[in-house]
């Protein structure tokens, strides 16, 4: 894992503060030195278990707290997620991510969740859970069915992260961090933009995951979408320079980790998209859906590559 730090308050304030063509010029050339600029790696997310969350997520439509649009569906069988993952194969996806709306996996669902590992795995593409906190020896199950990445987001500042959740305390989320560092599997995990955090929580929020034992290899950096429903619906839109800003400030902090444009691209323009592609982010969640929110459909994704003559990442051969 390539970092380039050590990193402190004063150094990351400092890329916040530059000018932003200085800033975008030192994010392109440090993603140029150390990745294709114009290959795009493609992730497909499904949501395996939908809603009634009992997390009080502030921005999120899977809370059991909040009145919204979301569908309560039950575990997917291992059949109907085989066939997402084929799907998702078939348009180009080389990373499966699959999600589900737990605080905690219960230890009855591993089996399945195991034979899903190995049936994406088999069909040639990398594998991404999200379950929620993790117990050691859960950690040692995925870990033993080939679980390429964990991805389990901080969301935003230690100091933040109160005023949008309180179900569960920051230490928890770095706990089950910590845990899945130390094992093979590879450490997936950004936040949210636009909560109404300020710079600095920006800052603390880029220096906690520098500082972590192991550093993200995966790093989705999310635009808050405005759920009807959830506590944050109301909050003002994030100026969309000041996200472009954040992809930059984290590729020159992660000159090898993937940066992946997540939630919110549905309301990013072309142009928007564009600029993060060239400060730094080589990675995006593609299809119809992110997790149960909209995503920008296939089609006008294809369209936009095209324009801007991006490629997909060619399928990596797995190691089942």
């Amino acid at each position: 894992m390539q970092l380039i730090g050590p990193w402190h308050q004063d150094s990351v304030r400092a890329l916040f503060d530059l000018p932003f063509n200085d800033l975008l010029f030192q994010a392109h050339l440090m993603h140029r030195k150390n990745f294709n600029p114009n290959e795009i790696q493609v992730s497909t997310l499904l949501s395996i278990k939908t809603g009634l969350c009992p997390e009080d997520c502030k921005y999120c439509p899977q809370s059991v707290h909040y009145k919204t649009p979301a569908e309560k569906k039950a575990l997917m069988s291992i059949d109907s997620i085989v066939a997402a993952a084929k799907k998702a194969k078939a348009t180009g996806a080389t990373r499966f991510c699959m999600g589900a709306g737990w605080r905690s996996p219960k230890d009855r669902d591993f089996d399945l969740l195991a034979k899903a590992i190995q049936k994406v795995k088999e069909l040639g593409l990398e594998s991404c859970l999200t379950l929620g906190m993790l117990k050691d020896d859960q950690v040692k199950k995925l870990e033993d069915a080939g679980l390429d990445y964990y991805n389990h987001n901080i969301d935003t500042s230690p100091e933040y992260y109160k005023e949008i959740i309180s179900t569960r305390k920051f230490e928890d989320r770095i706990d089950t961090l910590q845990k899945v560092g130390q094992s093979k599997i590879k450490v997936c995990c950004g936040g949210i933009m636009g909560m109404g955090e300020s710079i600095e929580d920006r800052v603390n929020f880029l220096l906690t995951l520098a500082n972590l034992e192991t550093p993200p290899e995966s790093i989705p950096i999310n635009m808050l979408i405005r759920v009807p429903g959830t506590p944050l619906a109301d909050t003002p839109a994030l100026d969309p320079l000041d996200f472009v800003r954040m992809i930059a400030i984290t590729r020159i902090m992660f000159p090898s980790s993937y940066v992946r444009l997540s939630a919110g691209r549905n309301e990013m323009s072309e142009s928007t998209q564009a600029l993060c592609f060239f400060a730094g982010a080589n990675s995006i969640h593609y299809g119809e859906k992110l997790l149960t929110t909209d995503c920008p459909a296939p089609e006008a994704d294809e369209q936009m590559f095209a324009k801007l003559g991006l490629r997909k990442r060619s399928q990596q051969p797995v190691t089942v």
